[in-house]
C-alpha cells in the first residue's frame, strides 16, 4: 500500500470553500473536464447531529496506462463512489470516496477534509490510500501503486487550480448578486 497526502490553504473563507465544493465540477473549471457526471444518490440530515450526509456517483473519463486496458479489454470510463459529511456546528466538510471501476484490481480510499483556519483561509488535506491487488507480483504492484500515486500528485495540482477558479468566479457572482439587490433596495426606497 502506498499513501499520498496533500494539504493546502485556500484564501476563501470555509463558508465559501463548502459552498464551492457542489459546483467544482462545473464549466468554470477547466481542469475537471474529465469529469462527465456528477450524480446525488442521496442526501439527509441526521436530526440529533444536523450532519448533513450526500452519496454521490461521478463519472470520469480516465486514461488508464495502455497495457491494463488491453489486458482488461476496458473502456476508459471510471466511477467514483463519493460520501461527504458536511457539519456546520464544527465547521468542517469530510468526503470520503473509492473507486468501483477496476476495484477488484487498485482499491483507492481517499479522504478530504476542509476546515477553517481563519476567517478568510481554509485548510484543505487530502490522503489517498492505494493498494494494487495483483496477487504475489510484489513488482507489478509496486509499478502500479506508484503510477497511482504520481497521478494523484498531477491530479491533485490540477484541482487546485479548477477549485481556485471556481471559488473565484463565485466569490465575483455572489458579488454582483448582492450589489444588485443593494442598488433595488436603493431604487424602492427612493
Amino acid at each position: 500500500m502506498k499513501v499520498f497526502s496533500n494539504d493546502c490553504t485556500f484564501n476563501y473563507s470555509w463558508e465559501e470553500v463548502s459552498t464551492g465544493n457542489w459546483v467544482k465540477y462545473c464549466p468554470w473549471n477547466d481542469q475537471s473536464t474529465h469529469v462527465i457526471a456528477v450524480d446525488t444518490l442521496s442526501r439527509q440530515v441526521d436530526p440529533k447531529t444536523g450532519i448533513l450526509r450526500t452519496e454521490r456517483l461521478i463519472t470520469c473519463k480516465q486514461s488508464a496506462p495502455q497495457w491494463l486496458n488491453s489486458l482488461m479489454g476496458s473502456s476508459d470510463v471510471s466511477l467514483v463512489f463519493e460520501t461527504s459529511y458536511v457539519d456546520l456546528a464544527s465547521k468542517k466538510v469530510t468526503m470520503t470516496s473509492s473507486n468501483m471501476t477496476w476495484s477488484n484490481l487498485l482499491s483507492v480510499h481517499e479522504t478530504v477534509v476542509y476546515q477553517p483556519l481563519s476567517e478568510r483561509q481554509t485548510r484543505f488535506s487530502q490522503e489517498a490510500k492505494i493498494t494494487a491487488l495483483c496477487g504475489g507480483w510484489q513488482k507489478v504492484k509496486n509499478a502500479v501503486e506508484e503510477a497511482t500515486v504520481c497521478r494523484f500528485s498531477e491530479n491533485a495540482r490540477k484541482g487546485k487550480e479548477g477549485f481556485e477558479s471556481v471559488l473565484e468566479m463565485s466569490r465575483r457572482v455572489f458579488s454582483e448578486e448582492r450589489q444588485k439587490e443593494q442598488n433595488q433596495r436603493k431604487m424602492v426606497a427612493a
